[in-house]
């Protein structure tokens, strides 16, 4: 139990979001945190408290540059294991970077490095931690060459790190209000690289991917998601920016400054029908900050209509149902020359599936086998699992599974995997019994003697 070890753990917060809920969390629920009991601790910080569920970035003692993902049910008490050996690195202040990506606009996806053999590689997951898989690389470059990366020898690994500058775009960037694209900094390869990097973009929630430049930009969103702004990262001064209608497939090159500009930052309002974008930064080291607006609605001839969209289903690898439901988005027709409104519907329709062992993880105490089943852990004893109980009462007893926190799958009439209701046997409280191991209460003076104290089912031995 974590309250017992309190003072070895430096908690930080690593990622922006509901530090309200997260000072509450921690006064409330840091004594009654649990891991698993082979899990000895050194320092832990929270990535997420997303719907009161605790994403935890958890350094074991045998880890020294990486840590272990750990995932909480949702009142944040009992914690599993997601993924180990996360790469880690640290900020310009000694902040702790985790490589762990949540993707806008998709339930229950996610992107992380870990170290597999010394080498830094990218991983997926579509239902929340319960299996992870390798990024397929794009089929060819940007040129249109093969480029013969075949998992799982060879994949796409991207960089995971967020931007220290809020005005630039960072290695990585999805959006709520564009589901499914992903548009990223990376290479191909056995493992990640920091050179020799391009720009990479997925259109259907990481199934496959595209090399779009072979260089590093920054890249925004522009019209609620509908359109691609590039422009080159780099310390030169720069004139030209790139703008795609297509999903990154083709762009188009227009100057926004008649001189060069060394760019620090672009400015825009999200989530609007304003169509301007700020770009700031000046024309030499020594001149004052220039500001220049760009008013982009002229690229567009009207406002989409109902025929100026179509649908796509969310699957992962063909396996249509995605966090336990058969989902269709919809979204506008690449090339379309036409402005999204910002209240269309990005999900056309939405189905629960049946459940199947993966919309479920493992409970406390329990763990994955190949065959995809949870069994008790080796330190773990089901039948002496503590139980809320009183008498003529019952109590939901756990078959080692608990359902992914926002799942949508439907559950069968009998479901094998939901906790079990169970009637209370209480017995009465045994008390303390003290004895020896020979079943005597005297010893001859000098000897050693072992004694064995039994309290309400639970034994210790002193020697």
């Amino acid at each position: 139990m974590l309250g017992s070890h309190k003072s070895f753990f430096p908690t930080k917060v690593t990622k922006s979001g509901r530090a309200s809920y997260f000072v509450s969390y921690m006064r409330e629920s840091f004594r009654q945190m649990k891991l698993p009991k082979y899990c000895l601790p050194k320092d832990m910080h929270i990535i997420s408290t997303d719907e009161k569920q605790v994403f935890a970035a958890v350094q074991e003692w045998n880890q020294n540059n990486t840590y272990s993902l750990y995932i909480s049910d949702s009142p944040g008490v009992y914690f599993i294991l997601s993924l180990e050996n996360l790469r880690t690195s640290r900020g310009p202040a000694g902040n702790l970077l985790v490589d762990f990506y949540k993707v806008e606009g998709i339930n229950g996806m996610y992107l992380a490095n870990k170290i597999v053999d010394n080498h830094i590689k990218t991983f997926i997951t579509y239902n929340k931690g319960q299996t992870w898989a390798l990024l397929p690389a794009p089929t060819t470059n940007v040129a249109g060459n093969n480029l013969h990366c075949i998992l799982p020898f060879c994949s796409l690994h991207l960089h995971l790190e967020m931007s220290e500058n809020p005005y630039t775009s960072g290695p990585i960037t999805s959006k709520k209000s564009v589901p499914g694209i992903i548009v990223a900094t990376g290479n191909t390869g056995t493992q990640l690289s920091s050179t020799n990097l391009g720009m990479f973009i997925t259109s259907d929630a990481g199934n496959s991917w595209r090399q779009i430049f072979d260089e590093e930009y920054n890249i925004w969103f522009l019209d609620n998601g509908g359109a691609l702004l590039a422009v080159l990262h780099a310390t030169t001064p720069l004139r030209q920016l790139w703008i795609s209608l297509d999903e990154g497939k083709k762009w188009d090159r227009h100057s926004f400054s008649l001189a060069p500009l060394y760019v620090d930052g672009v400015l825009m309002e999200p989530e609007s029908d304003n169509h301007i974008i700020t770009f700031f930064g000046h024309f030499s080291h020594r001149s004052e900050w220039q500001l220049i607006k760009i008013d982009y609605k002229g690229l567009f001839s009207r406002r989409c209509m109902d025929g100026d969209y179509q649908t796509w289903y969310l699957h992962n690898k063909g396996e249509l149902c995605v966090m336990g439901e058969k989902q269709i988005y919809m979204k506008r027709r690449p090339g379309n020359r036409c402005m999204l409104a910002q209240d269309y519907s990005r999900i056309y329709s939405s189905e629960p599936c049946l459940c199947t062992v993966y919309d479920f993880e493992c409970d406390y105490g329990w763990e994955r086998q190949a065959d995809g089943m949870c069994s008790p852990a080796f330190w773990f004893n089901p039948n002496s699992a503590t139980k809320s109980c009183s008498f003529s009462q019952s109590f939901l007893n756990s078959t080692g599974y608990r359902k992914v926190l926002s799942n949508n799958c439907k559950e069968r009439g009998r479901n094998a995997y939901s906790p079990k209701r169970v009637a209370c046997h209480p017995k009465e409280p045994q008390g303390l019994h003290l004895s020896t191991s020979h079943g005597e209460l005297s010893a001859t003076i000098g000897s050693n003697v072992t004694f064995m104290i039994h309290l309400d089912n639970v034994s210790h031995n002193y020697t």
